[in-house]
């Protein structure tokens, strides 16, 4: 998986834990805030012609105007929304999988564990990209689409961290203590280990979540992810990105910037979280 941290490895250390958390949070919250106010921050339809094409910013369209006459500021607005529903849907189709097969894989061991050990590092042997770019072909473009090819390359993440971590904690006292009295493998899954494993789960959250930001933009890029003319903030970029060499450079930079801050954000949050929670071993 291709992340942020090879560039932030000398940004990350300097920073202090609680500074790094807060700054994250802030550019996460500054990008929903766009998503659910989106309607009152913009008087224009992000689809629509309403200008002149490739006008540079403006008091009237601070972010500029691109080929087809279409409000840069309102696409990238509206962008918001098209990005976080696809990170939401495909993170939580992520967890609701990874997670239950995780904990059943890790609880019962056995053939079944090797299976799902094998279909999932199968999985993760593919590059991330290239994987989500051969299922969103096949499915072809749509936000649910989308969603499900982004959603199945990173199952195997929640699944690798949460049965490495019910593979721990079942081997626990307490835990062969409730076997030992009969309890039932369902009860023992939902009241011992899912909670010793939510930690993990939030913190591969966190930092997964950077990645599908980044996966999305590149599947957008490429023609995968929603179809025209909906704002994407990856569309937007493959769209301007033949017009930069000749000077019209707000046509990639704001939604280039945009992708790098809810990116960025993750990251410094992910890394927050998980180092205050001590799980040093996600970040590997």
């Amino acid at each position: 998986m291709y992340t942020f941290k090879p560039i932030l490895t000398k940004i990350i250390p300097k920073m202090p834990l609680k500074t790094m958390g807060v700054a994250g949070l802030l550019m996460i919250i500054t990008v929903i805030l766009m998503a659910v106010l989106a309607d009152f921050l913009t008087p224009y339809d992000p689809t629509k012609s309403v200008g002149l094409s490739l006008q540079p910013p403006s008091l009237d369209h601070p972010f500029g105007i691109n080929k087809i006459g279409q409000d840069m500021w309102s696409r990238i607005v509206y962008g918001a929304r098209t990005m976080l529903l696809v990170v939401a849907l495909s993170t939580i189709m992520s967890i609701v999988i990874g997670v239950p097969l995780g904990l059943i894989s890790g609880y019962v061991g056995g053939i079944l564990d090797r299976i799902l050990t094998m279909i999932m590092d199968a999985i993760y042997a593919f590059p991330s990209l290239i994987l989500a770019i051969a299922i969103a072909a096949a499915l072809g473009p749509g936000i649910v689409n989308t969603a499900v090819s982004i959603a199945i390359v990173y199952v195997p993440t929640y699944f690798r961290m949460v049965r490495g971590q019910t593979l721990n904690v079942k081997s626990q006292l307490y835990v062969e203590a409730a076997v030992a009295i009969g309890a039932r493998p369902i009860s023992i899954l939902a009241r011992y280990i899912l909670p010793n494993v939510i930690s993990i789960v939030v913190a591969v959250f966190t930092l997964s979540v950077a990645d599908v930001v980044l996966t999305e933009a590149g599947l957008s890029f490429f023609g995968l992810s929603v179809p025209a003319p909906t704002p994407d903030w990856g569309f937007d970029l493959r769209a301007g990105h033949p017009y930069l060499v000749s000077g019209y450079w707000w046509l990639v930079t704001f939604p280039g910037l945009m992708i790098i801050i809810l990116a960025v954000g993750f990251t410094f949050l992910g890394e927050s979280i998980s180092e205050y929670l001590g799980l040093r071993e996600v970040r590997a």
